[in-house]
């Protein structure tokens, strides 16, 4: 066997293996690889928008809170607006209440002080017929003379 014609043959089954595996093995080979690089990159591009999607809903969580707080701040201060003027109208309305009973009181003792004084005066008119019928002895019929007792009644 000649050394020569063994290294030419091979050569030539290199060069078949070179172009076999050229047509047929790199190329899924190097599609596989590329596919792999291209989900790869596309987690990576995921992730970097899930960070930034991530930084901007806490960046909006944030804006909401305060939001909120600023919202129940004003509810806050409204609830202790409305307080005071719940507070105020009850003060009023206590005032009004206040000064009807003392209307009224003073109306019922205007009253009984009339009712007292015209008591008081029938009894002095009363007393007066019978110190009169004491005086002249005999009876005096306050029917007949009402007119009298009245103005003496209204002279008391």
């Amino acid at each position: 066997m000649n050394i020569n014609m063994t290294l030419i043959g091979e050569l030539i089954a290199f060069v078949v293996f070179v172009i076999f595996c050229m047509k047929y093995v790199w190329p899924p080979i190097i599609g596989a690889i590329e596919t792999r690089q291209k989900t790869i990159a596309d987690g990576l591009a995921a992730s970097d928008r899930a960070a930034k999607d991530l930084e901007l809903a806490q960046e909006k969580a944030t804006a909401q809170l305060k939001d909120a707080k600023a919202q129940a701040a004003e509810i806050v201060e409204a609830a202790k607006k409305r307080e005071a003027q719940i507070v105020e109208e009850a003060a009023e309305k206590a005032q009004a209440e206040k000064a009807k009973i003392i209307a009224a009181g003073h109306a019922e003792i205007e009253t009984e002080r009339n009712q007292a004084k015209e008591e008081l005066r029938q009894q002095v008119a009363i007393l007066a017929v019978a110190g009169a019928e004491k005086i002249l002895e005999r009876s005096i019929d306050a029917a007949a003379h009402s007119d009298i007792l009245d103005k003496l009644v209204a002279e008391l």
